[in-house]
Parts: structure tokens; C-alpha cells; sequence
């Protein structure tokens, strides 16, 4: 029987040369040892199974005599089915294949080359944790017991994908996460369907909330910020081969946070956090307002500023709402161009090309100088807040087009199309405004400015919970 298993892998594996096989002779039989090179620590296999195998060959006489006297390894269990199999090989595990016993065994020998757990490129902050998650889910898995030592926390693993048969764990601390939340996320990740699962954003599509330019499901690569979203009743979904991890679920008001907050003195965070929702407020509606204000309604306008106005507007072919959209082109290439180049020259190019194509579309007459500024700011704002940049770029472009066709009531149609849009929203089933878009009381006390750390509530739920029983 274990012969035609034998088979079965060599023909799969036929055009594979990183698979090895090894065969160790003993008094009863022959012991096959077959692992893949590349996924598997070549010495842990030399020292620790072959060797003690090889050693007392004259001693096998059944699966307990290899667990119990011979192999002292942790992880040594027995394959169920011939797919099990395929999936511990792939998986970095060493197959054993007995002549003369029945089970087949394998165990754990990983040991691929992986990246160092260091400082999360894309969360910088100036104080705080600097260890960061990599691409192996174990060292990840870790990184989140080392910070949370409960009992309670569990950590439940799927299968997804068809080809890749990527590893998925979801996260959470048991009686602090709702458990409509956490059967909701179990079954969306079962419901997957794809052959292949290769990083994050294969879950949040499935999990976030369809038709918005808003993530309604978050992400983050420090471990200090997943520690502190269990802690608060929430879902950490974790992927073999990728350093981000989700969070369910994710709420507008969390856009507006950074690890700063919590780490440096209060005063200094409220006003910091403060800044960033002006800024949002500023990149999503300032340009739409100004072209409303300048092309429908300019005698709205200072009388000082008409004439400053129109001398900078004197000799531009253009309405202004072309003005706007082009300056706006002109940053989003400038953008693009310093996040795809690379790091050293990057920062470089893009100020050098925004300063270059200001200065050359004033000087040219295509652009005058205040729309300059207005969309300047517009843009450096938008930066304040990067976890919303997509969004504000869209809902920027729709408040202009609604502005330049019908001014200020088209400005504030413009406003309440956003403002609808954003509550009609939803995150697992939670309102995406959450505490702000719902009437119950919730204990969340980091809403428009963060509180002090004694006073903040560790679980979000709690109330919400024991109101839905009392209704």
C-alpha cells in the first residue's frame, strides 16, 4: 500500500528536482524520507531524523517505538489522507514513508529563508514599538502572543485557494470579540472560491463593503496595533506570505489614528489628530468650493481679493474648473512618480517636478497662481491623511463637477451625496460611522480627540452587546 503512495508522489512530483528522496534500510524494511529542499532545514533533517533513524534501524518495530524512542522531535503525526499529504510536503514538513508499517508519518523540519522582523516601512511614528510583521505567519503569530498572554486568545486556521492552499488564520480573544462577528468573518473566508490566494487584499475584498473608495476593513503591519484591536473586541485575519494584517472590523473614525497618539503626550496628540481632520475636510471639499464660489457666486468674494483674483486670472485660456482638474493631474503624475521610483530619488523627483510644473504652468498662463495654491493645499492635506487618499481623490473630482455645473447648491448637494454615502456604509455589520452612526452607547472614548490611557475602554462591545439582549 505505502509503495503505490510512493509512486503517487514521484509521479507529481516527476519534474520537480528539489524533491528528495532518501531511503534508510533496516532489518524489516525500507524507510523512505522525502522532502522538498527548498522549503526544509537540510542539517535539523540530517541530525534529527535521519541520523536516529539510521542509528537504530534494528529497533523500529512500530509508530510508538519511532515517537516515543527514537525521533525526539515536537511535531511527529501521522498523514490522514493522500491530499494531506501533498499538503504537509508543500508546506516545508518531511514525509515518512514505511515499507513495512502501515501510517505514514511527517514531521515539522521548515526552514526557508524568510525576512527579518524590522521597522514597518509603511508606518513610521516616533515613538513606540519598532518591530514589525514579515511574511511567515508563525513569527507573526508570536509577535502577538509575546504582547498578549491570555488564554483566551485563539487562533483558528482555514485553507484557501484551490492552487496555492494559502494558510489563513483569524484571530481574536474569545468573550471579547461578539460572536456574530466572528462566525460572520469564519464564513465569508470559507465562501472564498479562487484557485489562488496570494496576499491580503484577497480576504478584505470578500469581507469589505462593496461600491466605496473607502476601506471598511483595515490593515496594518505592527504587531503593538493588532495587540491593541483584540484587546478591544476585534478580528485580526493573518496570511501566510504577507506582512499586512486585517482588522474587523474598521471604522471611518480610525483613518484619523496613528501610533503617535498613544505614545506621545496628549496635548500634543488632540491637536496633531485635530490637524488631521481639517486637513481631510480641506483636500476633500476646498477646491470644489473655490470653483463654486469663483465661477457662480463671485460676488461672494472679498472686494480686495476680486482684484488680486482677476490680475492672476488675466491672460489664462482656460475656465477654472479646467485649471483645477489640470493642477490636479499634474500632482497625482508628480505622486505617482515619486512612489514608483525608487526610495533615493523618488522623494527628490517628486518635489522637483511639482516645484517644475507649478512654476512653469503659471509662468506659462495655463494655470493662475491662486488656483495654484488652493490646489496645493488641497493636496498637502490630502497627504495628512493617507489611509484616505483613494477616497478624497475620487470624492474631490465628484464635489468639482457638481460645483462647476450648479455652484454652491451643487456644492452642498455634493456635500450630502458624501455625508449619505459614508453612513449608509457598513463594516461586519457594524455601521461604518460607528460610535458616531448609531444611537446606542458604546464605550469607545477615542472618537474626534483621543483620552487618556486609564480611561479608555479596553472592549468596544460590552454596552453594545447588552443592549441588543435588553431590547
Amino acid at each position: 500500500m505505502n509503495e503505490n503512495v510512493l509512486l503517487y508522489i514521484k509521479d507529481i512530483f516527476k519534474n520537480s528536482f528539489d524533491i528528495k528522496y532518501r531511503e534508510i534500510i533496516t532489518d524489516r524494511g525500507i524507510i523512505n524520507v522525502i522532502y522538498i529542499d527548498s522549503m526544509c532545514d537540510s542539517k535539523f533533517i540530517s541530525e534529527f531524523i535521519i541520523f536516529p533513524l539510521s542509528k537504530y534501524r534494528n529497533n523500529i518495530g512500530n509508530i510508538l517505538d519511532i515517537k516515543k524512542g527514537i525521533l525526539s522531535i515536537s511535531s511527529l503525526e501521522v498523514v490522514k489522507t493522500k491530499d494531506d499529504l501533498l499538503l504537509h510536503l508543500l508546506s516545508g514538513d518531511v514525509i515518512l514513508i514505511f515499507s513495512f508499517i502501515k501510517e505514514i508519518l511527517y514531521c515539522d523540519a521548515k526552514g526557508f529563508t524568510k525576512r527579518a522582523i524590522t521597522t514597518p516601512p509603511t508606518e513610521t511614528q516616533i515613538k513606540g514599538s519598532r518591530e514589525g510583521f514579515n511574511e511567515v505567519l508563525n513569527d507573526n503569530l508570536s509577535l502577538i502572543r509575546r504582547r498578549i498572554k491570555d488564554s483566551n486568545l485563539k487562533f483558528e486556521n482555514m485553507i484557501v485557494g484551490d492552487k496555492t492552499n494559502t494558510l489563513v488564520v483569524i484571530a481574536y480573544i474569545e468573550k471579547s470579540a461578539p460572536e456574530k462577528l466572528i462566525e460572520y468573518v469564519r464564513n465569508q473566508i470559507k465562501s472564498i472560491k479562487t484557485e489562488a490566494v496570494l496576499d491580503i487584499n484577497y480576504i478584505e475584498e470578500k469581507l469589505k463593503c462593496k461600491n466605496t473608495a473607502f476601506d471598511t476593513i483595515g490593515y496594518t503591519e505592527k504587531p503593538d496595533v493588532i495587540a491593541s484591536k483584540l484587546c478591544e473586541g476585534r478580528i485580526a485575519i493573518l496570511l501566510d506570505g504577507t506582512p499586512f494584517v486585517a482588522v474587523a472590523p474598521y471604522f471611518f473614525i480610525e483613518n484619523f489614528q496613528t501610533g503617535d497618539d498613544y505614545y506621545s503626550n496628549i496635548f500634543f496628540s488632540n491637536f496633531t489628530r485635530i490637524l488631521r481632520w481639517i486637513a481631510f475636510w480641506l483636500a476633500t471639499f476646498l477646491t470644489g468650493f473655490y470653483i463654486a464660489v469663483v465661477t457662480h457666486h463671485f460676488s461672494l468674494i472679498p472686494y480686495m481679493f476680486t482684484f488680486r483674483l482677476a490680475i492672476s486670472r488675466a491672460g489664462v485660456p482656460f475656465p477654472t474648473v479646467i485649471e483645477v482638474l489640470l493642477m490636479n493631474f499634474f500632482f497625482q503624475l508628480s505622486r505617482e512618480a515619486g512612489i514608483r521610483l525608487p526610495q533615493p530619488i523618488g522623494l527628490t523627483m517628486s518635489l522637483v517636478g511639482a516645484l517644475i510644473l507649478g512654476d512653469a504652468t503659471v509662468g506659462s498662463g495655463l494655470a493662475s497662481q491662486t488656483t495654484l495654491i488652493i490646489v496645493a493645499v488641497s493636496s498637502i492635506c490630502s497627504f495628512l491623511v493617507p489611509k484616505v487618499y483613494t477616497a478624497i481623490a475620487i470624492w474631490n473630482l465628484v464635489i468639482i463637477l457638481f460645483s462647476s455645473i450648479l455652484g454652491l447648491p451643487g456644492f452642498y448637494i455634493g456635500f450630502c451625496i458624501f455625508v449619505s454615502h459614508l453612513a449608509g456604509l457598513n463594516t461586519c455589520g457594524y455601521p461604518y460611522l460607528f460610535p458616531l452612526g448609531t444611537l446606542r452607547k458604546y464605550k469607545h472614548k477615542d472618537i474626534i480627540t483621543t483620552n487618556y490611557l486609564r480611561n479608555m475602554s479596553n472592549n468596544i462591545f460590552d454596552e453594545g452587546e447588552k443592549d441588543e439582549k435588553n431590547s
